[in-house]
């Protein structure tokens, strides 16, 4: 059998060790893939062992794949052909599967294909590479993990930081990581292969799109996505130092801005934004999410957070009757204390009326960088549904990142600037002239 020399990047290989979660993260042209692809190759040689006995059984997986082409198949293949790997060596490339020495085989999985029942056929799969990892859901992160339960078993993990509340990003950079977990991060910098194309794909990127080089190139969480309706306005508003530490006035009214969410387990979140209005500046001072929470529970952080006497400004449907409850949002607020304001039903378009009013009143925004860093990243990422085949627009993309960006909007809907005074010529009143 063949003997492999595999040069490694010297950031990779704390990745060398055994580990049961071994991590790559970090942006484009680093050769995390390539660094997986090569390992799971040279593991697979080496599972039978002198001795013989059954291959290694290993899964390439995705949250959605539809086809091998969205898969790592091909990559592998690459490895197999650069390592001068093949049948003789006990590597066989069918059309779904590879099979390695030893009666091995590598699959290809989509995670969103497996059910709690048949997650059980990874059981004594000692390999599972999970590329492309930012996409994994909080569900399918809970099925896979304790079926990796084989002796010696290892988990990897290769992922471009998306989002800090990412499922992935929060297992392996929270405070709790797994045991023994090996976490690298690795970018273009550290790659000494890096081709001269690449290098030109990323001058470009930098020159062309800038706004995407520090995610794409840098590993850096996404702050403002392409087509977003506030992009401009966030980048001014950083520019221009309106980004920061923002202080309360304390003899102005707060205000607790609100899209309303629901109590179930699929329920829209609740977002709340801590506004001032002060002249002609809108201070943003906080910002609170919660999912399928009761209202008893953002009450509670109103009010271990300083916003008891917050005024709430309501959507149209805090109005409205809870089907479940038999009450209303403005009601209930009340009952707790709190004065209310309810914005009248806007009407069709009304999504997009509070964009139009967040853009137009944005040069006048200031936004507390540590308290709204959630909410900036809604606005940030806040963006057009496209039909791309027809290449037209359909409005706001109902998502995660909705919630958030509809109080904001409603923030801006509900400011009423200050009323101007024309000067008075006391010298003119004696004829009657004001």
């Amino acid at each position: 059998m063949a003997s492999l020399d595999i040069p490694t990047a010297r950031v990779f290989v704390p990745l060398l060790e055994p580990a049961r979660d071994k991590v790559a993260k970090g942006g484009r042209g680093s050769g995390k893939s390539h660094f997986f692809a090569g390992m799971l190759v040279e593991d697979s040689m080496a599972e039978p062992g002198e001795s013989g006995g059954e291959g290694l059984r290993s899964v390439c997986i995705r949250e959605v794949q539809k086809d091998l082409a969205q898969s790592s198949k091909a990559l592998i293949e690459k490895k197999l052909s650069d390592f001068r790997l093949g049948e003789g060596d006990g590597f066989k490339v069918y059309r779904d599967v590879i099979a390695t020495p030893g009666d091995g085989l590598i699959i290809f999985k989509g995670m969103n294909d497996y059910t709690a029942d048949s997650i059980k056929s990874l059981e004594g799969f000692k390999r599972g590479w999970w590329e492309e990892a930012h996409g994994a859901s909080k569900t399918s992160i809970g099925l896979y993990r304790p079926t990796m339960r084989a002796a010696g078993s290892q988990m990897w993990w290769s992922y471009n930081p998306r989002r800090k509340s990412d499922p992935v990003d929060v297992m392996f950079t929270g405070a709790n990581k797994p045991t023994g977990a090996v976490v690298v991060t690795a970018n273009w910098r550290d790659n000494p292969w890096l081709t001269n194309e690449l290098k030109q794909e990323r001058d470009d990127c930098f020159r062309l799109t800038p706004d995407d080089y520090d995610h794409i190139w840098e590993g850096d969480y996404v702050s403002i996505v392409e087509g977003a309706y506030y992009a401009k306005q966030i980048k001014a508003a950083r520019a221009e130092g309106r980004v920061g530490r923002v202080a309360a006035d304390p003899l102005m009214t707060l205000y607790a801005v609100w899209d309303i969410g629901g109590t179930g387990a699929k329920a829209d979140a609740t977002a709340i934004w801590i506004v001032q209005y002060i002249a002609r500046e809108i201070r943003f001072l906080d910002y609170y999410e919660a999912s399928g929470q009761p209202l008893a529970t953002h009450v509670n952080w109103l009010r271990d957070n300083g916003y008891g006497k917050a005024l709430c400004v309501l959507p149209h449907d805090g109005a409205q009757h809870d089907k479940i409850q038999q009450t209303t949002y403005e009601g209930a607020l009340k009952e707790a204390g709190f004065a209310t304001r309810v914005i009248p039903n806007q009407g069709a378009g009304a999504a997009m009326q509070r964009v139009e009013a967040g853009r137009r009143l944005f040069p006048q925004m200031w936004f507390d960088e540590s308290r709204c860093a959630g909410g900036l990243e809604a606005i940030g990422w806040y963006h057009e549904k496209r039909d791309e085949a027809r290449g037209i627009g359909l409005g706001p993309n109902h998502d995660w990142s909705s919630h958030g960006a509809d109080a904001f909007g409603l923030a801006a809907v509900a400011y009423t600037p200050p009323v101007q005074s024309r000067a008075i010529d006391y010298s003119q009143l004696s004829r009657g002239i004001v």
